[in-house]
């Protein structure tokens, strides 16, 4: 499925990887620096997830989970590197990070039907902004073929852990490195084989190892990347 470039921002920036690898910071970061808009498809995915959860819908129906996305109203804007969502009007930007939204995640990400819608409300989102950095595990492969300059970040499984588990504590949350390790090569298992969007670098993607860099340090190095090439 090919989508209408006419319609698409001036410059799409796509950063796909593994969870903890940091795209999600390093989007934001990046989408700031650059002024872009920021799409945080985590959170798309999280959003229809909390609206089936509070449907009280079967998450292992694809019918149902598709019907939510068809009687929930979403509301998703970018702002100055952050995006806010809203459902049915009311702001859930904190909600969807509760950690029982996270768990139930997998069943949106792993359901074709749904994907591709979101796909598309994914594309509309870019229609809306001049420059986007969009971050996700199939952002520079199926939503963004066309991008105009893809990333994909990764590192090692322990810093990987190491990371999350910075994350979780910083939330009040403890779980031992190797639970953590467990839990992460578990995800990745799932999102490579998934059938639809697998989690793979595109043909043209910039791979870049962040385990022994900074935060700053990959941006930094996106950002000239983007300045060389854009």
């Amino acid at each position: 499925m090919r989508y209408d470039t006419r319609r698409m921002a001036k410059l799409i920036i796509t950063i796909d990887g593994p969870a903890a690898s940091g795209k999600s910071t390093v989007a934001r970061l990046l989408a700031g620096k650059l002024e872009a808009g920021f799409l945080d498809t985590g959170a798309m995915y999280r959003a229809v997830t909390l609206a089936a959860m509070q449907a009280g819908v079967d998450m292992n129906d694809q019918e149902k989970l598709l019907g939510v996305l068809g009687t929930s109203r979403f509301r998703f804007s970018s702002k100055e590197g952050k995006m806010s969502v809203s459902i049915d009007g009311v702001d859930v930007t904190e909600r969807i990070r509760q950690p029982q939204v996270t768990a139930n995640a997998r069943y949106i990400a792993s359901s074709p039907k749904v994907r591709r819608k979101l796909v598309e409300m994914q594309r509309e989102f870019a229609a809306g902004e001049e420059k986007i950095v969009t971050e996700g595990r199939d952002q520079g492969t199926v939503a963004f073929p066309d991008a105009d300059i893809k990333f994909y970040l990764t590192a090692g499984p322990i810093e990987r852990a190491r990371r999350r588990q910075a994350e979780l504590r910083a939330k009040g949350q403890t779980s031992s490195i190797k639970d953590i390790r467990m839990a992460i090569e578990e995800r990745d298992r799932i999102d490579e084989s998934r059938a639809v969007g697998p989690l793979r670098p595109a043909d043209d993607a910039v791979v870049v190892d962040t385990t022994d860099l900074s935060i700053e340090e990959v941006v930094e190095k996106l950002s000239c990347c983007v300045e060389e090439n854009a």
